[in-house]
């Protein structure tokens, strides 16, 4: 974080830092932050955080929350910081800025934090932002919002419009997109559908026992549009066999097991299964040849 002439690194109490109002970034006590504290408890921590002074007092942090937990379970009292004024949109771009580096984001975190810099940029740009988030004119040299974030993150601006599209889905849904349990694509599709049809889609989920192919997101959205989207119709698509289901074979253990040896490896009952295949190819094609 770079300091500006006129500011200065303070050690802060960290009883003073509070996080950022709506902070998009989830601070998970996982492998990395282990590591991280490890370093902190070793080193302190190297690069200060930056916060912006609070009305009702103490100061809200901008960057550095991984580096405040950190600090807490290295069981440090303060950290360097360097405090700033900025307004909301200011500090709203910052905050997601120094978080979009991240190597690893979950699609939540990216898309709620794509959401808030387009809405702290249209207001910079005197465009309205929450009705209308994805029109925000064309005030940032001829580009739109998107557009600019799409260059700064190495995404398209559709991709960057696809993202944000996913914080209209219940969270729920939501938790299923982190989880992969729901892919991208067709997440993106169901996000265009109202709050009570998706809560309908998860019953449909249930149902089929199964989750969505994009061709089928994209057949419910359609019945959406066409305000047709009834559960019988969400549980009828998700109760189809999908087209990969109905390519592949699949050989329970159990029934496999009669057939071989207790002492068999999985491994070694496919090699026998390869083998017996390959005997009876061979036997059919003798037959077809005489």
């Amino acid at each position: 974080m770079p300091v500006k002439k006129s500011e200065r690194v303070q050690e802060i109490p960290l009883s003073e830092l509070h996080p950022f109002k709506n902070h998009p970034f989830r601070v998970v006590d996982d492998e990395a932050m282990q590591r991280t504290v490890e370093s902190v408890a070793q080193f302190g921590v190297l690069a200060p955080a930056l916060a912006r002074p609070r009305p009702e007092g103490g100061y809200e942090l901008v960057a550095g929350h991984r580096r405040m937990r950190a600090s807490e379970l290295a069981g440090l009292e303060t950290m360097p910081v360097i405090v700033r004024q900025m307004d909301d949109d200011t500090a709203t771009i910052a905050m997601v800025d120094s978080n979009l580096q991240r190597e690893t984001l979950l699609p939540s975190e990216r898309a709620f934090a794509y959401k808030m810099k387009m809405e702290a940029m249209a207001r910079r740009a005197g465009r309205p932002s929450k009705e209308n988030s994805g029109q925000v004119g064309r005030d940032f040299q001829g580009k739109e919002s998107r557009e600019i974030i799409a260059e700064q993150t190495g995404e398209s601006a559709r991709q960057v419009q696809r993202f944000i599209n996913l914080t209209n889905l219940i969270p729920e849904l939501l938790d299923m997109v982190d989880r992969k349990e729901i892919a991208f694509n067709p997440a993106v599709e169901l996000s265009f559908l109202k709050k009570e049809e998706q809560q309908g889609f998860l019953e449909a989920m249930d149902y089929g026992q199964s989750t969505p192919s994009l061709s089928q997101a994209q057949r419910i959205k359609k019945l959406s549009q066409a305000g047709m989207c009834t559960q019988e119709a969400m549980n009828t698509i998700m109760n189809e066999e999908k087209k990969s289901e109905l390519d592949t074979v699949t050989l329970k253990n159990d029934v496999l097991r009669k057939y071989f040896p207790r002492s068999y490896t999985p491994k070694q009952m496919q090699d026998t299964i390869i083998r017996l295949l390959e005997q009876w190819q061979k036997k059919r094609q003798r037959d077809q040849s005489r």
